[in-house]
């Protein structure tokens, strides 16, 4: 929860950050896994590079968006540079518990109308303009709340 708080009120992920080159990355986080569009073309911008749960857009060889997903009722790997100590951890966020976080240290959060339709609910923090997405878990989710909105992506994007 930590990770993702700190995320959410900074922007930033340990030294990650957008903007930073996609080589200073790699050098922190050893090499990703790219999209299958980059090697087709790797001059092709926009497509992640991933660290299993932790994904990096790249355009013009630069950090442009930082995303880390989640699937309610399962485990989230993550680099160390990202979750020491730790090489996965549950990955069911409750909505309120996310918010309660962000409420502890302060970070102040609005409802994301673009992304708060039917079954899913969106916030973004500020200042750091980051973006958390919920929704209610899928029939292959176990999940203990299937009632209950569940983190499933939280980003930001380079302005």
């Amino acid at each position: 929860m930590n990770v993702l708080v700190d995320f959410a009120r900074t922007g930033r992920i340990g030294p990650l950050h957008c903007s930073m080159p996609l080589a200073e990355a790699e050098d922190l986080l050893g090499p990703g896994h790219p999209h299958p569009a980059i090697r087709m073309r790797p001059d092709i911008d926009g497509y992640p590079h991933a660290w299993n749960g932790l994904e990096l857009v790249i355009t013009q060889r630069l950090v442009s968006g930082i995303w880390i997903r989640l699937r309610p009722g399962s485990t989230t790997k993550l680099p160390a540079l990202v979750l020491p100590d730790s090489e996965s951890y549950p990955s069911s966020v409750l909505r309120e518990d996310l918010i309660a976080g962000l409420d502890a240290v302060d970070c102040r959060h609005d409802v994301n109308d673009r992304l708060t339709f039917g079954e899913q609910s969106s916030i973004l923090t500020q200042p750091a303009d980051v973006c958390a997405v919920f929704f209610t878990p899928g029939r292959d989710d176990h999940v203990p709340h299937r009632e209950r909105l569940y983190l499933g992506a939280i980003h930001k994007r380079a302005a």
